[in-house]
């Protein structure tokens, strides 16, 4: 058993990018320690669905030693407070409500005060009030389109959470130039093929251009191809449509009326017959896309759709057509190669868990580094854990779509369909029935959702929790009532305090020579 001295990336993009900045932080790279090399072929282009990101983003940005206005110049980033989903729970023209919010902060709690979702639940936030708008002043900031922080604030810190929308083959330009800095060394080569040895372990990997390569460690970065986990040591995938349906996707970028349009500070999400049409705004365009079922729909109605919602300014765009593969390998970690991105599995954009499960995947890979050569017990405990997350993802992406009311097409219906649920879904939402979901049904270490994510889906999709006797015990209305009140006054004082999303964006540019266009 060899010690691992070096490690070979194979892919670029995003995953394959982030993971080699991420480890070379990690490992020491620059400094004589675990060698990184990623090779990458100039000819493959970069996925980027969605273009969204989680929190996460910032502790990764920050660990790698990416500035917060160095990377909003370099990727045409914008913020992101939350997601807006829009008529998930009716279709148009519906009465009732035609929107929710699922916002980034938790449910306002200061130290002595009641939870709230209790008494949110007991009607004591007022008549009709949202959750996500009655606990937390998020929802009235986005809505307006201000920023979550002024430009005074430090790197990555601000007085509400966030994350970002960016420019994905901008991002991973960065992120390559800035791997390099911290040592790894590049290859511009295609893959031609990969050698296995006795033991059925990768012992080589063949370029048609850079000749043979070789590593003590091995990390698949090569998309849905999964050149090296998938095509060479035969790692199953499972799929996830007979819960998922969603399996393709058209995307435009569209720009702005006029360059100083306000910039939304969330991602939209409205529903469609057949699926559902993100909305991204960046600072120069808007990335808009329709993620479709196949089964209901063809390409064609897809893009009429699609064509509808943008309006004329979609005339003169021609949509690039996405083939989505939902589910993910159980056995991401084979021998001496480890999955990470698109080849270790994809649960389509919705909550934008792509990055997350790219940096998860990454800080596991530099925190359980087999330095010794053994890689048995770490790929057994790496497997374990992206399989645990990958499971409470697709759970928690179907409860969007498990909880509609709408009847109006095939797809929402096959979606409200209590047999595409898992079993663990079943079980959650039977426990949630008689009281509000909380921490003890949640394993922090492997969700990537917090228990306030599952609320704020959860009862945006009008879930009813029937509290019964339960309800004797809260005896704190008085309270929560002026809890709820005082937020809704601090929502107010935020629009004051902070500042419009593009007014911040250019505050922020100025700092590196250049404004938002």
């Amino acid at each position: 058993m060899q010690p691992i001295q070096d490690l070979l990336i194979v892919g670029g993009g995003t995953a394959g990018w982030l993971t080699a900045a991420f480890l070379a932080r990690q490992l020491g790279t620059a400094h004589g320690g675990v060698g990184i090399t990623l090779v990458e072929s100039s000819d493959i282009g970069i996925i980027g669905v969605g273009e969204g990101t989680f929190p996460s983003i910032r502790g990764t940005l920050s660990a790698i030693g990416i500035g917060e206005a160095e990377f909003l110049e370099a990727c045409s980033a914008t913020y992101k407070q939350g997601i807006r989903f829009e008529h998930w729970v009716r279709p148009p023209g519906t009465a009732g409500t035609d929107h929710y919010f699922h916002p980034f902060s938790q449910p306002s709690q200061r130290p002595g005060s009641p939870e709230l979702l209790p008494y949110w639940l007991m009607g004591d936030a007022g008549e009709g009030r949202a959750f996500a708008e009655a606990v937390t002043l998020q929802k009235a900031v986005a809505d307006a389109r201000h920023g979550p922080k002024r430009a005074s604030d430090g790197d990555f810190l601000g007085p509400l959470n966030y994350a970002y929308h960016f420019d994905a083959g901008r991002f991973a330009a960065l992120l390559a130039e800035h791997g390099q800095a911290l040592g790894v060394k590049r290859v511009i080569a295609t893959v031609d093929r990969v050698d296995l040895d006795e033991q059925g372990a990768i012992s080589a990997v063949h370029t048609k251009e850079a000749g043979t390569l070789t590593a003590g460690l091995y990390v698949d970065c090569s998309g849905f191809r999964a050149r090296l986990i998938g095509e060479a040591l035969g790692s199953p995938f499972k799929s996830m449509r007979d819960v998922l349906f969603v399996d393709s996707a058209l995307a435009m970028q569209v720009p702005y009326a006029r360059p100083d349009a306000p910039i939304a500070s969330y991602t939209i999400a409205s529903a469609q017959d057949h699926g559902w049409i993100w909305d991204i705004g960046l600072q120069e365009r808007r990335g808009i896309g329709h993620v479709y079922s196949s089964r209901h729909c063809d390409d064609a109605e897809a893009e009429r759709a699609l064509r509808r919602y943008i309006g004329p300014a979609s005339d003169a765009l021609t949509p690039r057509k996405l083939a989505l593969n939902i589910g993910y390998r159980e056995t991401q970690w084979v021998k001496n190669c480890v999955a990470v991105g698109l080849s270790g599995g994809f649960l389509e954009p919705l909550e934008s868990s792509g990055i997350g499960l790219i940096e998860t995947a990454a800080y596991l890979i530099g925190q359980l580094f087999p330095f010794n050569g053994d890689t048995a017990p770490v790929a057994k405990h790496f497997n374990a854990f992206m399989n645990e997350r990958y499971a409470r993802i697709v759970d928690f992406i179907k409860l969007h779509y498990g909880l509609t009311q709408r009847t109006d097409t095939a797809f929402w219906r096959d979606n409200a369909d209590p047999a595409s649920f898992t079993d663990t879904l079943k079980e959650k939402l039977a426990m949630w029935r008689c009281r509000p979901p909380q921490r003890l049904d949640f394993i922090t270490d492997v969700e990537m959702y917090l228990p306030a994510s599952w609320q704020y889906v959860l009862y945006g999709m009008e879930f009813e929790t029937q509290l019964g006797t339960g309800a004797a015990a809260l005896m704190r209305s008085e309270e929560a009532r002026k809890e709820f009140a005082t937020i809704a006054q601090l929502g107010a004082h935020a629009l004051r305090d902070l500042p419009p999303h593009r007014v911040l964006i250019e505050q922020l540019l100025a700092r590196t020579g250049k404004r938002a266009a």
